[in-house]
């Protein structure tokens, strides 16, 4: 049990500090149906992790099953690949970073969120609360009670999303990516 928690500390930290929830929400509660489809995000993230908590614990009911012996070869190289797969497009969206002055492209899946419905961002909720179960739904309710208040930091905060994705996105890849590659090496070695 222990190996495990400790193959997936890692990633469940990378995961958590990925920025793509909190650009999901800052970008829907910016959108021109915000009151509408933030009621919908904030179903779908109870919802989300209602399953995700229920399925973590079938697993570890589960876990103590498992025998106690080294991962495979396979699950080595596998971890491997992942691990330079994720570097490579770590490098990639560093690449992307907008030139000092230039206005950054706005990614096509920011820019979808503008027109969700109520049942993509439900489906959106639900997704990334399954992924990532942080608390992100205070947004959403500070947007529902105060929508004037908040229009202005929202605007801020996507403005600087906008500009700082492939930055965010490239450390985050990078370093879930060198993370893989070391677990891959160090299984592969012993």
């Amino acid at each position: 049990m222990g190996a495990v928690i400790g193959d997936l500390l890692p990633l469940a930290v990378g995961v958590a500090i990925s920025p793509i929830p909190i650009i999901a929400v800052i970008l829907m509660l910016m959108s021109r149906e915000a009151s509408r489809t933030s009621v919908g995000f904030l179903i779908g993230w109870v919802a989300g992790i209602v399953v995700v908590t229920t399925v973590v614990l079938l697993l570890v009911g589960q876990a103590k099953n498992t025998s106690q012996g080294q991962p495979s070869t396979l699950s080595s190289v596998l971890k491997l690949v992942f691990g330079v797969l994720l570097l490579l497009l770590g490098a990639n969206e560093w690449r992307q970073n907008p030139k000092p002055g230039e206005t950054p492209a706005m990614p096509n899946w920011m820019g979808a969120i503008d027109t969700f419905t109520f049942g993509k961002a439900l489906g959106l909720g639900v997704l990334l609360s399954g992924v990532n179960p942080k608390n992100l739904p205070t947004p959403v309710i500070a947007y529902l009670i105060a929508p004037d208040s908040m229009a202005g930091p929202l605007k801020r905060m996507r403005e600087w999303l906008a500009t700082n994705n492939a930055t965010v996105m490239s450390v985050l890849l990078l370093v879930i990516g060198v993370v893989l590659i070391g677990k891959g090496i160090a299984a592969l070695s012993s």
